[in-house]
């Protein structure tokens, strides 16, 4: 049976500690400790959580992006435990989400990209997602429209139309990611974004912006005047 955070220490407690000094005072490692609760043979909670980050690379951020199989090549995270971690990360996706989508500024490309930067660009394929969105500029829909190879990805102008026609958008986003970390549009994605943005007046959607992600590092084509 694994160690309790309750063989510890009162002074090394999570949950004391948080009661103490709030949950903001908690370190990653504790905060993932509360999550975990139970440690494995020969480990306490504490100690599981901090080899979890290590096997992460030591961010939470890495972490967020591992999938249940890789969760429990983690001695001591059982099936259970992964999906309580792949669960967790989720909410705390959504919860961001929401808080963005209140009052997003979608004339502002920075902002659009530092939201997805963290999700995307630990992506190993190109994803090609559109924001959809109405009269006010507000959002409508998120939806990824595709998944590429390693190096490639596939823009289904076709279903990207349907789709915005469905969501009756008035205004669309691209998004997409280069696995390679450089977020410099290619010639195929200067064409397609041109081709979008071309068809897209046809049917009275406007294409507002395609921003491209790299490894903390972005491109917006309208910024670049890559496109009218």
């Amino acid at each position: 049976m694994g160690k309790t955070i309750r063989e510890l220490p009162e002074s090394m407690r999570p949950y004391e500690k948080c009661l103490r000094t709030g949950a903001e005072s908690l370190s990653d490692e504790e905060l993932l400790a509360v999550i975990l609760r139970t440690g494995t043979k020969g480990k306490t909670s504490v100690e599981l959580a901090k080899s979890v980050l290590e096997s992460a690379g030591g961010t939470l951020s890495s972490l967020r992006t591992m999938s249940e199989r890789e969760l429990m090549r983690i001695h001591g995270i059982g099936r259970v435990k992964a999906i309580e971690l792949r669960c967790l990360f989720q909410l705390c996706g959504r919860i961001a989400r929401s808080d963005f989508l209140q009052g997003p500024d979608f004339s502002d490309p920075k902002r659009i990209a530092d939201f997805y930067m963290e999700e995307m660009r630990m992506l190993d394929r190109e994803e090609v997602r559109v924001l959809f969105l109405n009269t006010k500029s507000r959002l409508i829909r998120e939806e990824t429209v595709s998944r590429g190879t390693v190096n490639s990805s596939l823009f289904p102008v076709r279903e990207i139309l349907i789709r915005a026609l469905k969501n009756e958008a008035v205004y669309m986003i691209l998004l997409h990611n280069h696995p390679s970390g450089d977020p410099a549009p290619s010639a195929p994605d200067i064409t397609v974004t041109r081709d979008i943005a071309c068809a897209g007046r046809l049917i009275g959607v406007q294409l507002l912006d395609h921003i491209v992600l790299g490894d903390h590092r972005y491109v917006s084509m309208r910024e670049r005047e890559l496109f009218e």
